[in-house]
């Protein structure tokens, strides 16, 4: 089977199971708290995704580390993903149980790359001036590229503007080769 529709399944059923039970912000919170762990933990990451570990030593792991820390029903979707052995595919999992919930809120979701930091007060404003652009609430997020020189690249969705520097260098240097070619 296709992993992506492996994640994407149980990210659907994680998502519904959420709608039915009245608790998407509860998952959404526990969702985060996994990615959290994963992202700042490569150890973990390494032992859950480990063919040598077996199923049941990552089982007990996961509930030694997360019993208390997030949701009994959250716990046992995530022993049901390890006990079908499907424990690689957590991140995608993750990603697109986001997105759906993303989606269901009416949630745009955007990425700001820059060279450098931008300040909080500058984001603020590019992230109103996309909600009123887009007629929806933004959820934006922001990446650090220093390849780009300067400038940055806005991307809602399957839309993108990009005002680096880099590509404008670019730019010029095709518009450069073509007209020396000709």
């Amino acid at each position: 089977m296709n992993e992506s529709k492996i994640s994407v399944r149980y990210a659907k059923a994680l998502f519904e199971l959420g709608k039915e039970k009245n608790m998407i912000e509860t998952f959404i919170s526990d969702i985060k708290v996994i990615d959290d762990l994963i992202k700042e933990s490569s150890d973990f990451w390494l032992m859950i995704e480990s063919p040598v570990v077996k199923t049941l030593q990552k089982r007990e792991t996961v509930k030694q580390i997360f019993t208390g820390n997030i949701d009994a029903m959250t716990l046992n979707f995530l022993d049901l993903v390890l006990q079908n052995r499907r424990e690689i595919y957590i991140k995608d999992i993750s990603r697109n149980f986001l997105a759906l919930c993303r989606k269901d809120m009416g949630i745009l979701s955007a990425t700001l790359t820059s060279a450098a930091k931008v300040e909080d007060v500058s984001k603020q404003k590019i992230s109103d001036l996309l909600e009123k652009s887009f007629n929806s609430k933004i959820e934006l997020t922001e990446v650090i590229d220093e390849d780009i020189i300067g400038g940055f690249v806005i991307r809602v969705e399957d839309q993108q503007l990009d005002a680096s520097v880099a590509s404008q260098l670019n730019q010029i240097k095709r518009e450069l080769l073509t007209n020396r070619i000709s």
